[in-house]
């Protein structure tokens, strides 16, 4: 035993001794600090046991009764409670060490699960700090990107990102569910769908973002190609012509297939050189790249220079030819795809060429969005062409039946259709010159729009012009008009204005059957409407006599009639209609009609356009005579040009004829000036135009002699030859009282084209008609 061991064991006896005669507190505290002093010192339980029943045999004895064993008993349980607890700490301990080497296998196995899960999914799997840096990813997530976890890890910005993609979280970034471009790392665009959520590590309080990424880029090439074909289908559907179709479809066409130059060659007639529609950078490639404000479709004229050379109009012109509908690629070296060609339409007159700004690789998602685009292009090309051969058809029956092509001098007629884009309505106007100088003047308006209408307008058109043909004056007309459209069908309630013009005597006489009121306007001066002769519509109640007004015609006025789609506008007052037009007609006085038939219309013009058809007639009474008595002076020939030149315009003489006359006469005044006064005092110079029917006549007189023209002018005195050249007839007359010069042409006929626009003139060239010299 040893020696410490027999210490303790003195120790206890007598510390039992004390406890077992006087049992109490004190006792069991001195054998609880025993038993701490046992667990300290190594004392071994099966010692202190035997130590202690020894002890109680030895000082107990015979005299050892129940109790005193009893308090033995209980100072042994107190020392070994120290022992005791520390031994069920012991344990515990091993207890909780067993859990924890379990849990730890337990996870270990987790982890390697996890692994092992998160490698077998096909999306990508990516975890992220709080910064953005991704941290950790799998297999898929390399193959999607190209960067693998062997890389790990990526922080911001990130090598897939595109940096020319504004707009797009980038992955780990956000906790949401999102689609987002990447550059693969072999340079190949791809569409990824990311879904990220947010977590919060719980050992360090960290927020982290875990998700995964999956390939759409094939779902998101067929969305893209159905909104391109959807937008190409829509900005083209609303176009009726084939410029208006190419205009906006080879602009979307070029920008969806993100080419350079896009372009359509139309052969007009299957030889020859062919129509140019281009986009974007001149075909050639020589010149530089339009931008986007300019990079509008623009046609080329036949016979001007193309902006083709020789090789892309031979692939146009092969292409047109091809019987089978598709697109064929041009290819570069290195086998990239330079530019693409397909036939258009179905009548092989037309092709379209595309040219990328460089050689990319096309894939089999790039040519069926290409050839979505070509078909749509092509359908509505050809849907174009039906209209313009219906719009052809149309403007030519509806030319058949408005009216005359060419009209008397110093008139003006606009059709505006309510029905686009062929253009048949029922508003109609004529003008029909008779044996006797006068000119009837008919406008109507049938009840109703498009071919109906327009039938039951060309019925009544002719039956008018019959009439004035016959003789039949204004209200005579509407009255014989009554029976005739009581007999067609859809003619009630037609409304229309009948008008016989006097030029000569500077009179109109004029009956409205329930038609809107003519409104005439003297030069500079207020406009006033017509309301005499009016009367009901045709065919709506028997009328027992139509009623006739007459109105004189100041020289220089200016006289409209119109149908109501003109001033009948929803929301505005009729009356305010009627103040427009004649504050126009005061402001126009000096204009060609056709001028004021314009600035009527842009002043009445709705924003969203005539909701009803528009017909109008624009009449300018022949002006005072022009009187101008000015000195022999060259400076004082720029005046007399200015003074010349608003006479014509109010005289409607149309401006190329306006320039000759002036010319002309500006020759007469310059030899006046000249040659006149040579050999004595300067004198003065008299010019006066006036208009005698369908003529105007210039006259200038002085009071000298012209030297007269020798039989080799040379260089110079050639003037008279001039004026004769400009002018339908020259006079020469002098005397003793000076040289009178007199000169004339014959204003042509108002010629109106049948194709559309049918508003505008184009006069006939009176050199044609002079005789010759």
């Amino acid at each position: 035993m040893s020696a410490g061991l027999a210490a303790f064991l003195d120790d206890y006896s007598a510390a039992l001794r004390r406890h077992v005669a006087a049992p109490g507190q004190e006792g069991l505290s001195e054998g609880y600090d025993l038993g701490r002093r046992a667990l300290v010192e190594g004392v071994s339980l099966l010692d202190l046991t035997e130590h202690h029943f020894r002890a109680v045999a030895e000082f107990a004895g015979a005299q050892a009764d129940s109790r005193r064993a009893e308090v033995a008993l209980e100072f042994l349980l107190q020392t070994m409670a120290a022992l005791d607890i520390a031994t069920r700490g012991y344990l515990d301990g091993t207890r909780r060490y067993e859990q924890q080497r379990s849990r730890a296998e337990d996870l270990a196995g987790r982890d390697a699960f996890r692994t092992a899960l998160v490698e077998s999914l096909q999306d990508g799997f990516f975890v992220a700090d709080a910064q953005g840096t991704i941290v950790e990813v799998n297999s898929a997530f390399g193959v999607l990107t190209g960067y693998g976890a062997d890389e790990v890890p990526f922080a911001l910005p990130h090598p897939w990102v595109l940096p020319d993609r504004e707009g797009y979280p980038q992955i780990g970034t956000e906790a949401s569910r999102f689609v987002m471009p990447v550059r693969h790392r072999d340079g190949r665009e791809r569409w990824l769908a990311v879904s990220a959520s947010s977590l919060v590590r719980q050992e360090n309080n960290e927020r982290i973002f875990v998700g995964t990424v999956r390939d759409v880029t094939a779902e998101h090439d067929a969305q893209a190609r159905d909104q391109a074909a959807s937008r190409l289908a829509t900005a083209v559907g609303a176009a009726t012509s084939m410029v208006e179709v190419l205009a906006v479809g080879l602009d979307e066409l070029r920008r969806t297939m993100g080419a350079r130059t896009a372009l359509v060659a139309v052969w007009p007639s299957r030889t020859g050189r062919p129509d140019v529609y281009s986009c974007g950078a001149p075909p050639s490639g020589s010149g530089p790249e339009l931008t986007a404000a300019t990079a509008t479709p623009v046609r080329e004229n036949v016979g001007a220079e193309v902006p083709l050379d020789d090789e892309v109009r031979a692939l146009l012109d092969r292409a047109r030819r091809q019987t089978a509908r598709g697109l064929s690629a041009i290819t570069s070296e290195d086998e990239g795809v330079e530019a693409v060609v397909a036939p258009l339409g179905e009548t092989g007159d037309a092709a379209l060429w595309v040219r990328f700004g460089a050689p990319r690789a096309v894939s089999a998602a790039d040519w069926a969005l290409y050839s979505l685009l070509v078909g749509h292009l092509s359908v509505a090309l050809q849907r174009a062409r039906n209209f313009d051969q219906a719009r052809a058809t149309s403007l030519t029956l509806q030319r058949a039946m408005l009216g005359p092509i060419e009209l008397p001098p110093r008139f003006s007629v606009h059709y505006e259709p309510a029905l686009p884009p062929l253009e048949i309505g029922g508003d109609w106007y004529d003008v029909v010159p008779l044996r006797d100088g006068t000119i009837g003047v008919v406008v109507g308006d049938c009840v109703g729009r498009g071919l109906s209408a327009a039938v039951v307008m060309g019925q009544l058109r002719t039956a008018a012009r019959a009439l004035l043909l016959r003789g039949a004056g204004p209200a005579q007309l509407l009255a014989e008009l009554d029976t005739v459209a009581g007999r067609i069908p859809g003619a009630m309630c037609t409304t229309v204005c009948a008008a016989v013009l006097d030029p000569a005597r500077g009179m109109v006489r004029y009956s409205n059957a329930g038609h809107m009121p003519p409104v005439l306007a003297p030069p500079g001066g207020p406009g006033r409407v017509l309301e005499g002769g009016r009367a009901v519509p045709l065919a709506t109640f028997d009328t027992p006599r139509r009623p006739e007004a007459t109105t004189a015609l100041p020289p220089g006025a200016t006289l409209v009639l119109f149908t109501d789609g003109l001033v009948e506008q929803r929301g505005y007052d009729i009356e305010e209609g009627f103040v427009k037009i004649a504050d126009v007609l005061s402001e126009t006085g000096a204009a060609l009609p056709r001028d004021v038939a314009d600035a009527v219309l842009s002043r009445l013009a709705p924003a969203a356009g005539y909701d009803d058809d528009v017909a109008m007639v624009v009449y300018r009474q022949p002006p005072e005579p022009l009187h101008v008595d000015i000195p022999a002076a060259a400076a004082e020939l720029t005046g007399l040009r200015r003074s010349l030149y608003r006479w014509f315009a109010t005289a409607a003489v149309p401006h190329d004829l306006a320039a000759d006359l002036v010319a002309a006469a500006n020759e007469a005044c310059s030899n006046s000036v000249e040659h006149a006064y040579r050999d004595s005092e300067p004198g003065r110079v008299t010019l006066t135009a006036t208009c005698e029917g369908d003529r105007v006549v210039l006259e200038i007189t002085d009071t000298g002699r012209w030297v007269p023209t020798p039989t080799d002018p040379g260089f110079r005195g050639r003037g008279v030859e001039m004026m004769r050249v400009l002018t339908e007839d020259l006079e020469f007359t002098q005397d003793a009282n000076g040289t009178r010069v007199r000169m004339w042409v014959t204003l042509p006929s108002i010629t109106f084209p049948t194709a559309n626009p049918l508003r505008g003139t184009g006069r006939r060239d009176h050199l044609d008609q002079l005789p010759a010299r």
